[in-house]
């Protein structure tokens, strides 16, 4: 929907003001800074026609108005101009200190910074790893208890019992893991799922059961040990009004730090985008609040894109200094991980 340059310098300044000071704007303060000479009916004429539209509310209380989420998407993708942030004094922020630059610390670092710069959230989804073994093994515990032994490239162990439906004598089970060691050993869990598929049914049924077992838990044994998601500074967001203002919003607010799904399955999403992305809540289904929003941008380790960073905030957060926050903080981590 096309706004004439009338409207959208109107739009821009409303929003701008809005977000500096949380109250409602009215025409009289909107013929003031805006910049334009327009009598105030012609302004009230202007905001009735971008209500009429959807991008901005009255609130019942006041005369003045308030960006929506509509509102603010048009605002982040067309009217916004976007701040220049000192990178060298990020980049001095991001240094961590000798012997604490392991790359899960560089992580765990930048999500505190992204946090501190912006007095909100910061997230980093950390690098997904390959769930990749050397060997495995079976150990019969009981009639129908068996330990998973996994065994990674770099000499970890990790354990998983499998419950199973039959039971295997020792020697079926050192024929079922010599039978993976020697076909997919070096292969990560997930290729020797899809290759299973195909391949098993040259095999005996409850031999295909106790592969697909070992398969499904060794996959889940490489993605637990991983810690997936850094989050920093959750606290600063107690202080913000709009996300905080009530106990629906609160509950909300700890169920997705809680159980972080959605949270992740939203870092994940915009992995596969280049640039930064913004989703506003109300906006974007992936946002659990209308009062939110997340700014993100992807991260790389020698060039590939392994992970996602980002500030959670209130939907009423200075974009123009939190967009180039998000955007340097990926371009550094990216720089430290693959130079690591």
């Amino acid at each position: 929907m096309q706004l004439d340059t009338r409207a959208q310098t109107l739009l821009k300044a409303l929003i701008e003001r809005y977000i500096a000071d949380g109250q409602p704007v009215g025409s009289r303060a909107l013929s003031k800074i805006s910049g334009l000479e327009l009598s105030p009916a012609t302004i009230r004429n202007v905001m009735a026609d971008l209500e009429d539209m959807g991008f901005v509310a009255s609130p019942h209380t006041s005369a003045g108005r308030v960006p929506t989420p509509r509102g603010y998407r048009i605002f982040v993708d067309t009217l916004l101009t976007v701040g220049v942030i000192d990178e060298s004094a990020l980049e001095s922020k991001m240094q961590t200190r000798p012997g604490d630059n392991s790359p899960q610390k560089i992580i765990t670092h930048a999500a505190q910074v992204l946090s501190s710069l912006s007095q909100f959230a910061g997230v980093v989804l950390t690098p997904r790893r390959e769930s990749v073994f050397r060997q495995i093994e079976f150990l019969r515990l009981s009639e129908k208890r068996i330990l998973l032994v996994i065994v990674s490239p770099n000499g970890d162990v990790q354990n998983r019992l499998l419950l199973t439906d039959a039971d295997y004598t020792p020697s079926q089970l050192v024929q079922a893991a010599n039978y993976i060691n020697q076909h997919y050993g070096g292969l990560s869990f997930d290729d020797v799922r899809a290759r299973l598929q195909h391949e098993l049914r040259l095999l005996r049924d409850d031999m295909t059961r106790l592969m697909q077992a070992a398969v499904e838990a060794g996959s889940d044994a490489m993605i637990d040990d991983a810690d997936d998601m850094i989050i920093s500074g959750e606290r600063n967001l107690l202080s913000v009004a709009d996300l905080s203002s009530n106990m629906t919003s609160l509950r909300k607010l700890f169920d997705m730090f809680e159980q972080k799904t959605g949270l992740m399955q939203l870092l994940d999403t915009s992995s596969k985008a280049t640039g930064v992305q913004i989703f506003i809540g109300g906006d974007s289904q992936l946002v659990p609040m209308d009062d939110m929003s997340i700014v993100t941008a992807a991260y790389e380790v020698n060039g590939k894109i392994v992970g996602t960073l980002g500030v959670i905030g209130p939907t009423r957060m200075a974009y123009e200094r939190v967009i180039p926050i998000v955007e340097i903080t990926a371009k550094l981590l990216s720089n430290a991980l693959s130079h690591h």
